[in-house]
C-alpha cells in the first residue's frame, strides 16, 4: 500500500479536523442481553464541546484533532481481511468501526482501514526478537543476577527517567520507525469501508507492555484503489489510537494468558499518548459479559476525518 503519491500530496501536514463518536449499535454473536459497557456513559459523552447533529444518522459528532504517532511498528502489509487473530490466544474481539467525513458527517465509502497491535503478552508480530522478553515484551524475565556482571558503579552510567514508547518497548508512543525482524505479520490486517463507512475487525482484545496503556494502532487511507497487489495509491488522512476503559483492562487480567504476565502495566490515566479526552481522544465504547469477558469483547467507535488532508503520523 502506498500511503502518499509524490510531493502533492505532503503539502498539507496541518492538523486535520476529526471527529469520534461512540456508541454505535451492534449486534454481535455471543455478546445479548446483559452486557456491561466498557466505557462508562460519562466517558462517552462529557467531551461535548463543539459537538453537532449529524442529520440523519442519529449520532453525535465532536471536532477535534486526535492524531497519534504512527510508532515504531507499522508494516505496510496489504493483508485485506477481516479476521487477522491467526490462531492467536486470548479474548476474542469483534472491532467495529465507522468512518465518517468530518464536514458532513456522512459516511467514508471505500477508504482503507488499517489496524495493529501487540498480541495477549504485549508482542508485535514481524517484531517478536525486539520484544519476546525484554522492555516491553511479554516473557518473563529472566531470576537472578548475571554471572559475569561487572562489580561497582560504573561512572559513565546514564541519569534520568528513559522515554516511554520509543526504542525497548513496542508499538507505541515515539521514535522512527523499525525495519520488521521477521516474517509474522498476526494481529494486523487492512479492510475497506462499505457504503455505510463500516469495518469490522475479529481480532483479541490487547495485551500490554512497559511504558504504554493497552491500545489498538490505526490508519485511514483515501484517494486509492484495489489492485491485485493490495490497495494502492492514495493517502493516509488519519494516524491515531484506540484505548480501552481500565475497568475493561483489569477484568482481562483476571484471564489467562493476560493473567500469566509479569510486566508492570502503565494504566489508562499514566499514559503519554492518550490525552485523557474520552471518546473524543479515542476511548472505545466496549460490550462484554461481566462475569463472562473471556467469551468475547465488542469495541466500537466512529473515526471522522478531512479526506482532502494528509496525516501520517510520522511527524508527531
Amino acid at each position: 500500500m502506498t500511503e502518499t503519491q509524490g510531493p502533492a500530496h505532503k503539502k498539507d501536514m496541518t492538523r486535520r479536523r476529526m471527529v469520534f463518536a461512540g456508541g454505535a449499535a451492534i449486534v454481535a454473536a455471543g455478546i445479548g442481553a446483559g452486557v456491561v459497557a466498557g466505557a462508562s456513559a460519562d466517558e462517552v459523552t462529557s467531551s461535548g464541546s463543539g459537538k453537532k447533529s449529524a442529520a440523519g444518522q442519529g449520532e453525535e459528532c465532536y471536532r477535534l484533532t486526535s492524531e497519534t504517532t504512527e510508532g515504531p511498528y507499522y508494516i505496510d502489509a496489504d493483508k485485506i481481511r477481516k479476521d487477522i487473530t491467526e490462531d492467536k490466544e486470548g479474548i476474542p474481539m469483534t472491532l467495529r468501526l465507522k468512518v465518517i467525513d468530518s464536514d458532513t458527517c456522512k459516511p467514508v465509502s471505500r477508504a482503507a482501514v488499517d489496524i495493529w497491535h501487540c498480541d495477549a503478552l504485549g508482542i508485535y508480530s514481524g517484531y517478536e526478537s525486539m520484544s519476546s522478553g525484554g522492555p516491553g515484551g511479554g516473557g518473563t524475565p529472566p531470576s537472578g543476577a548475571p554471572t559475569d556482571a561487572p562489580t561497582g558503579t560504573p561512572t559513565d552510567a546514564p541519569t534520568g527517567t528513559p522515554p516511554s514508547g520509543g526504542p525497548g518497548g513496542p508499538g507505541g508512543g515515539g521514535g522512527g520507525h523499525s525495519e520488521p525482524t521477521d516474517d509474522e505479520r498476526y494481529l494486523r490486517g487492512t479492510q475497506l469501508t462499505d457504503k455505510h463507512g463500516y469495518v469490522e475487525f475479529k481480532t483479541i482484545f490487547p495485551g500490554w507492555y512497559q511504558g504504554r496503556c493497552v491500545h489498538i494502532h490505526t490508519k485511514v487511507h483515501v484517494g486509492g484503489k484495489m489492485t491485485d497487489a493490495g490497495y494502492e495509491g492514495g493517502r493516509t488522512c488519519h494516524t491515531g489510537q484506540f484505548f480501552f476503559a481500565e475497568s475493561a483492562v483489569l477484568d482481562s487480567a483476571k484471564i489467562a494468558p493476560y493473567s500469566t504476565s509479569t510486566t508492570t502495566r502503565t494504566t489508562l490515566t499514566e499514559d503519554t499518548i492518550y490525552d485523557q479526552s474520552g471518546v473524543t481522544g479515542g476511548l472505545m465504547k466496549l460490550s462484554y459479559h461481566k462475569n463472562h469477558m473471556a467469551r468475547g469483547v465488542v469495541g466500537s467507535i466512529t473515526m471522522g476525518v478531512d479526506p482532502d488532508e494528509t496525516h501520517d503520523g510520522t511527524d508527531l
